[in-house]
This record gives C-alpha cells, sequence and structure tokens, in this order.
C-alpha cells in the first residue's frame, strides 16, 4: 500500500474504534496486553464464529509460525455450535488427561505434554453472537464472564474475551458489543480482543469486500483471517502486517486485513 492510503486506512480505523471507546472511562479497556511474553498454549472456546473456514486456528498458527520464528505455540479450538458462555463447562477442559494432552510435531511423531507443564496460558473465550446485548441473556454473559475467569485463574490460565463482530445487516450491534466485552474484560481483569471493531473498521475503508457468509453472521474466508490477524496483534502484541500467510487471498487484501487488525487494535488499547 502507498503511504497516503496507509494513513487513510489507519485514521478511518482510529475514528470508528474511538467511537466506540468514548462513552465514558469504564468502556476503556483498562488491560493492554495479555502478559510480558507471548502465550505458549492457548484454547480458544467459543462457537462456530470460531470454527468456520477450517477455524481461526488455522490462520493463527501459520501466522505464529512466520511472525515469531522458534516461538513455541499450541493452540485447540473448543467450540459448540450456536453456544453462549453458559454451555461451556471450562473446567473440564482443564481437567489432567484430558484436553491438549498430546499433539503432534513436523514428522507426525506424538508429544506428550509434561504434566507439570500448565495446560493452556491463555484462555480465549466468545460469547454467542447475540448474548451480551440481548435483553434476557446478557446477565448470563457477565454472570459467566466471571464465573469463566475465576475457573481459569484457577488452574493457572489467564482470561481473555474475543470481542465478536455485528451482523452483516445489522451494524447497528457494533457499539453494544463493543461495549459489552470492554465493561466486562475490565470487570475481570482481561484483555478484550477488539475483532468486531476491525469488521466495523474493514466495512468503513473497504466496503465492497465481503467479510460474512451468505447468512450475514458467519465470517467468510476474508473475515476469518481478519479475526486471526486481530488476535494476533492483540494476544501476541505483534503487528500482522507483512506477514507472508494469507489464506489463500490476493496479497492487497490479506495486506489491507493486516493493516486493519493492527491499526484496530493498536487505537482500542491505547498502546
Amino acid at each position: 500500500m502507498q503511504m497516503t492510503q496507509l494513513l487513510k486506512q489507519a485514521m478511518t480505523c482510529l475514528i470508528v474504534a474511538g467511537a466506540m471507546t468514548t462513552a465514558s472511562a469504564q468502556e476503556k479497556p483498562l488491560v493492554k496486553a495479555w502478559g510480558a511474553t507471548a502465550p505458549k498454549s492457548v484454547a480458544y472456546i467459543g462457537n462456530s464464529f470460531f470454527y468456520f473456514n477450517n477455524g481461526i486456528v488455522s490462520n493463527l498458527s501459520p501466522m505464529v509460525a512466520e511472525g515469531m520464528k522458534g516461538h513455541p505455540y499450541r493452540s485447540s479450538m473448543i467450540t459448540i455450535s450456536g453456544s453462549g458462555f453458559d454451555w461451556h463447562d471450562v473446567a473440564s477442559y482443564f481437567r489432567p488427561d484430558g484436553i491438549g494432552k498430546y499433539s503432534f510435531d513436523a514428522q507426525n511423531n506424538v508429544v506428550f505434554e509434561k504434566p507439570t507443564d500448565k495446560l493452556f496460558e491463555a484462555a480465549v473465550m466468545m460469547d454467542c453472537s447475540q448474548c451480551p446485548i440481548h435483553p434476557t441473556l446478557k446477565p448470563v454473559f457477565h454472570e459467566y464472564a466471571k464465573k469463566h475467569s475465576d475457573t481459569v485463574r484457577k488452574y493457572g490460565s489467564t482470561p481473555v474475551f474475543f470481542m465478536s463482530w455485528a451482523y452483516q445487516d445489522k451494524p447497528e450491534m457494533t457499539q453494544p458489543l463493543a461495549d459489552a466485552y470492554t465493561v466486562a474484560g475490565n470487570a475481570n481483569n482481561a484483555l478484550v480482543i477488539p475483532a468486531g471493531l476491525a469488521f466495523a473498521c474493514s466495512v468503513a475503508i473497504k466496503p465492497e469486500l465481503n467479510l460474512y457468509a451468505p447468512d450475514k453472521r458467519h465470517p467468510s474466508v476474508a473475515g476469518t483471517y481478519l479475526a486471526a490477524a486481530t488476535t494476533y496483534a492483540a494476544l501476541f502484541n505483534k503487528s500482522p502486517v507483512g506477514l507472508k500467510f494469507s489464506a489463500g487471498l490476493p496479497p492487497e487484501i490479506a495486506a489491507h486485513l493486516q493493516q486493519v487488525a493492527w491499526d484496530t487494535v493498536q487505537q482500542y488499547l491505547n498502546r
């Protein structure tokens, strides 16, 4: 991209993300980073928004491998179609000899995790697409945001919330979702990944790029790529700009999504 395009894109993301986080001091994220060092093992706990297009992890792992050469990274995606926070038995995901007990290396050799190792250093959690702002379910969102945060901390992990995006035909969902996740993040001392704001930013800059599946809710390949790039930027505190991995998207589209992810995270977290 030319410098003038980059500046225009950054300003647009600044306006979008800034407008969503200025309603009150409470709604400004207090946690700016996951920790001093990047996590080596992550559980992605959620629903079909995570598993569409072969899953967010199929995009994140190549990003981490390319952008953080030599950094050991293991991930598991634990999803239930249509699920809300309260559908997940998060404590069971941390049980000994359960999920993440073993993995396979590049030569397809089985690798067993050491019993003394933390099963997951970070737990990235997402509620159902409407739950945080639904009149009936939003109290459940806040109740389980706390319950699950307490649970993962009990097992030595760190909670992270994944801010989901508005439906394609209901962009007015963006701000309430951003507010709900930010408030929950602040209440539970948890980092929030602003994927929903990144979607809004991309739509503002490049409305012709479709981030959605035909149902106008789930992500297209470009939407999943943007969600992964935003997670990479927020959770690993690294810019995805310049990564060669594109998930099969045209290079100029991948470059646009990388820049949107980085600009949105920088603005939202005020880094």
